[in-house]
C-alpha cells in the first residue's frame, strides 16, 4: 500500500509550489477595466437577453392566427347517423397583425435604448470606480509620505532635545503629530482596500487581482462648454429609452384600434348522412357583431398611457439637462481650483516647506515653523486630491449622461 501512494506523494511535493502559489497582482489600465467589465458583467448580460427576447416578441407579433378544425356526429345509430367536419380559417382584419408587429418593433426599439444605456451606465461606473481608486491611491502615498515626514521631524527633535537645544514638549507634539500621521496611513490604506474591492465587483471578481491603476492625477479632466454638452442631450441613452417607450406606446393605440375592427372566419367542410347516403359541402362565414364592445375602454386607455409616456420624456428631458448643466458647472469650478492649485498653491507650499526644513537645520526657525510648512504642504497636496476626485466625479456624471 505504501508503495501506491509513494509517488502520488512525490507528485503532490512536486506541484505543490505550483498550485498554492498565487497570481502576481498586476497593474490596471483603465482600458483592461473596461474591457473586463464589459465582458463579464452580469447586468450588461441582462440587458443583452431581454433585446434578444424581443427578437422573439416581434417574431410571434407577426405569426398568423392558426386554423380550427372541428368535427360532430348526430345520433349515435349507424343508419342514421350525421357526421360534419370543418375547417376554420380566422382571418385579421383592420390591419391587427401589422400593428402589432409595429408595437413588437418599438418594444425592441426600447430594449435596445436599455442595452445602450445599461452599456454607458456600466461604463461610467467603471470610470469612476477607477479614478476614485486612482484618488485613494494618491491619498494613501500621501499619507505614508505625511508619515515619513512626520517620524523624520519627531526623531531630528529627539536629537536636539537630547543634545539640550529645544524643549521636551517640542518632541511630545512631535510624536503626537507622528501617531496622528500613522493613523491616517492605516485609514487611507483601509479606503484604497475598498476602492479595489468596489472596482474589481463591477466586473464579478470577490477579491481584487491587480495591484494598482495607472494613471496620470496631474491630468484635469475636460467635457466642453455647457453649450457644446447641450447640443448632445439628445443623444443621451436615458433620453433615447424613454422616447422608444412614447413611441411604442403611441404603437399600442393601433393595436387597440384595430381591436374594434371584427375578424371574419371562414369555414369549409364536409357532413356526411348516413340516413340519405349523401356526403353535402359545407361553407360557412362568422363575423362578430360590434354592437355593444367596440374597446373603446382599451383605446382611451392606450391613448392615456402614451400621453403620460410623453410627459415622463418631458420630466425625463428636465432633470437631465438640471443634472447635466450642474455637473458641468462642478467641472468647471474644479478645473478653475485645479490650475490654480497646480500653478501657485502647491508651488508656494512646497517651497515653504522646503525653506522652513533648511533653516530649522541651520537653526534659524523653530519646530512650530517646520511643523506649520508640513502641514500648509500636506493640507495642499490633499485639497488638490479633493479637488480633483471631484473633477471626476463630475466628468464621469456627464459621461453617464450622455452616455460616453
Amino acid at each position: 500500500m505504501r508503495k501506491l501512494l509513494l509517488p502520488f506523494g512525490l507528485a503532490a511535493t512536486l506541484l505543490s509550489p505550483f498550485i498554492s502559489q498565487a497570481q502576481p497582482a498586476i497593474p490596471l489600465t483603465l482600458e483592461q477595466a473596461l474591457e473586463l467589465a464589459a465582458s463579464r458583467s452580469f447586468t450588461l448580460s441582462a440587458a443583452r437577453r431581454e433585446l434578444e427576447a424581443s427578437d422573439g416578441t416581434v417574431q410571434q407579433a407577426g405569426a398568423l392566427r392558426n386554423p380550427e378544425l372541428n368535427a360532430s356526429v348526430e345520433d349515435t345509430r349507424r343508419e342514421t347517423r350525421t357526421t360534419t367536419a370543418t375547417l376554420a380559417f380566422p382571418l385579421e382584419l383592420g390591419g391587427k397583425r401589422a400593428a402589432r408587429v409595429t408595437a413588437a418593433e418599438r418594444g425592441r426599439d426600447v430594449a435596445q435604448a436599455e442595452f445602450s444605456n445599461a452599456q454607458a451606465q456600466l461604463r461610467a461606473s467603471v470610470i469612476a470606480a477607477y479614478f476614485s481608486t486612482l484618488v485613494a491611491q494618491e491619498r494613501f502615498k500621501l499619507a505614508t509620505s505625511s508619515a515619513e515626514l512626520a517620524t523624520r521631524g519627531a526623531d531630528a527633535i529627539a536629537k536636539r532635545v537630547a543634545a539640550g537645544k529645544v524643549s521636551p514638549v517640542d518632541e511630545t507634539r512631535a510624536r503626537v503629530d507622528q501617531a496622528n500621521a500613522q493613523l491616517e496611513t492605516t485609514e487611507a490604506e483601509a479606503a484604497l482596500k475598498t476602492a479595489h474591492q468596489v472596482l474589481a465587483a463591477l466586473w464579478g471578481d470577490a477579491e481584487p487581482t491587480f495591484s494598482e491603476v495607472v494613471g496620470d492625477t496631474a491630468q484635469v479632466p475636460s467635457r466642453g462648454t455647457v453649450a457644446e454638452l447641450t447640443q448632445q442631450l439628445e443623444a443621451s441613452p436615458a433620453l433615447l429609452a424613454s422616447r422608444m417607450e412614447a413611441n411604442r406606446r403611441k404603437a399600442l393605440i393601433d393595436v387597440e384600434r384595430s381591436k374594434a375592427v371584427p375578424d371574419v372566419t371562414v369555414s369549409v367542410g364536409a357532413k356526411r348522412d348516413n340516413d340519405i347516403g349523401r356526403t353535402q359541402a359545407i361553407v360557412g362565414v362568422s363575423i362578430p357583431l360590434p354592437l355593444f364592445d367596440r374597446n373603446q375602454g382599451a383605446v382611451y386607455e392606450a391613448g392615456k398611457r402614451a400621453q403620460r409616456a410623453d410627459d415622463e420624456y418631458q420630466a425625463a428631458r428636465i432633470r437631465v439637462l438640471n443634472d447635466l448643466q450642474l455637473a458641468a458647472s462642478q467641472l468647471s469650478v474644479a478645473r478653475s481650483s485645479l490650475q490654480s492649485l497646480q500653478a501657485t498653491v502647491l508651488p508656494a507650499a512646497q517651497q515653504a516647506y522646503e525653506a522652513a526644513t533648511k533653516g530649522f537645520d541651520a537653526g534659524k526657525f523653530g519646530f512650530l515653523d517646520v511643523i506649520d510648512a508640513q502641514r500648509s504642504l500636506l493640507q495642499a497636496r490633499s485639497r488638490y486630491l479633493t479637488t480633483l476626485s471631484s473633477a471626476f466625479q463630475a466628468a464621469t456624471a456627464i459621461d453617464r449622461l450622455l452616455g460616453r
